[in-house]
């Protein structure tokens, strides 16, 4: 199949969350699979200035219509691995930022104009490159536009770009949501704009684009399928998943073995296996150094790695302050995102600098050491539609202590409930339950054998995207 997926972020090139990874794996595989793949991204100055980019080169020069304006853009191509051409497109104006989505402090106030522009780019892209897409697979409310501005410029230009679409929902909660007057830039009919289209409380969004007109409809987890019809987790948008039901799919992500493997992990200090687990004790070693502990510490070491939001469950691990100010044990937070949990964190390490380490920043480096040297992996998000670091800790034999929400119901099985089974310690996301949970974790810690055979179940399972992808090709075929 020839498949052209759309993103505003791919890992290795930008990566903020989740969404950077599964885009990426999920594309690499189906090239290595032998489909053709064209993925599209913007071309940020981060991006353009990163250490991956060799061999990009100018491709096309653009000229997109924007309301009564035409802005002109540039696009660059590169060729990270046989069938697979990665597109980026540029404009300075929109791209050529610090960060990818907002200040720090809030969302880019161009944000509907820089993401229509990206959208209506990549549709541009179909038709010059003549790629002849099976399917146009968008993610996300940065493409929830896409399905609209293709069968557009098809009717405009009498041309086919693409024979069905599929939008990923990989967060239900950011949705692209614009003041009406942000319509105009789309250059789209106005028939559209009603409460059966794109308005949303007398507002435009893009999320809800994607979700009507798409031919299919995923996110990225069997349980987190069922919860956004909820209005509990459905955040307003659980009446318009309700209309596409027929066509909305939970495929579970996977993770990308290449680079997610202990035993093949170059950016550990030392490489192990289910079979042999030396070399986690010397990442272990390693992660305690980070902090200035003894590396010989013998508690457990809990570990999280995470984007500073209240989604992530901060507020449950900063409400569990005295059990690591009284326990024997070690804390080590890696993130970055709301200044608010900055400085709480912040204030937290400060307090008990001898238990607790923080690190303020992106680190992909640093993510596979906290990974790899943590014996529990903390994640009690109070909700996660898939989740990714909770397979990342399986994979590595650290035991994850997460919440029972989303992908992480889908993909962890707890040690209580399934004594013969489990791989990890389930809980709800709310303060008692966390706080006996983190207990459940010293007392399965104490118990060295009973540590060691969740530990190795949870070695032993496939996360890997060899057997994910084959959902999403069932699902192309299916749309065709």
């Amino acid at each position: 199949m020839r498949i052209a997926h759309a993103a505003s972020e791919l890992f290795p090139y930008l990566k903020t969350g989740g969404l950077a990874d599964a885009v990426a794996a999920l594309t690499g595989t189906l090239a290595d699979r032998g489909h053709e793949l064209a993925v599209f991204m913007p071309g940020y100055r981060s991006v353009l200035d990163g250490p991956h980019v060799a061999g990009l080169k100018p491709s096309h020069k653009l000229k997109i219509e924007m309301g009564d304006l035409f802005l002109a853009g540039d696009v660059y191509t590169l060729t990270p691995r046989p069938g697979l051409t990665l597109y980026l497109i540029c404009r300075e104006e929109f791209f050529d930022r610090k960060r990818p989505y907002w200040t720090g402090e809030r969302d880019y106030d161009d944000n509907d104009a820089r993401f229509i522009f990206f959208q209506k780019a990549v549709v541009e892209l179909l038709r010059l490159t003549d790629f002849k897409a099976d399917i146009v697979h968008c993610h996300d409310w940065q493409t929830g536009l896409l399905p609209v501005f293709l069968r557009e410029a098809e009717r405009r230009y009498s041309v086919t770009l693409a024979l069905k679409t599929v939008f990923t929902i990989h967060n239900i909660a950011y949705q692209g949501v614009f003041p009406r007057k942000s319509y105009a830039l789309t250059n789209l009919p106005e028939d559209l704009l009603t409460i059966d289209g794109l308005e949303y409380y007398d507002q435009m969004c893009m999320l809800k684009a994607g979700i009507v007109y798409a031919d299919k409809v995923t996110t990225v987890s069997a349980q987190y399928a069922k919860e956004i019809q909820t209005p509990e987790f459905g955040n307003g948008m659980d009446g318009v998943i309700g209309t596409r039901l027929d066509d909305l799919h939970g495929l579970l992500n996977g993770i990308d073995t290449a680079v997610w493997n202990p035993a093949t992990d170059k950016s550990l200090p030392a490489r192990y296996s289910v079979a042999d687990l030396t070399g986690k004790a010397k990442c272990r070693a390693k992660l305690l150094r980070e902090f200035g502990w003894s590396a010989t510490f013998k508690g457990p070491v809990f570990g999280m790695v995470c984007r500073f939001t209240p989604a992530k469950g901060l507020d449950l691990v900063l409400g569990a302050k005295d059990f690591f100010a009284r326990e024997n044990c070690r804390l080590v937070i890696l993130g970055s995102g709301e200044k608010k949990y900055e400085e709480l964190l912040a204030d937290f390490a400060r307090a008990h600098s001898a238990k607790v380490g923080l690190c303020v920043r992106h680190d992909e480096a640093m993510s596979h050491l906290v990974e790899a040297g943590s014996d529990f992996f903390v994640m009690p998000s109070l909700f996660e539609p898939c989740g990714l670091n909770q397979m990342y800790s399986q994979a590595y034999g650290t035991v994850p202590l997460v919440s029972n929400v989303g992908g992480l119901v889908d993909t962890v099985t707890d040690i209580d409930t399934a004594p013969d089974s489990g791989t990890g310690i389930m809980v709800a996301p709310k303060q008692e339950e966390f706080d006996a949970g983190l207990k459940r974790a010293l007392a399965l810690f104490a118990d060295k054998p009973r540590y060691a055979a969740v530990q190795h179940r949870a070695m032993q399972k496939d996360f890997s995207w060899t057997q994910a992808v084959v959902a999403y090709e069932q699902l192309y075929t299916e749309a065709l």
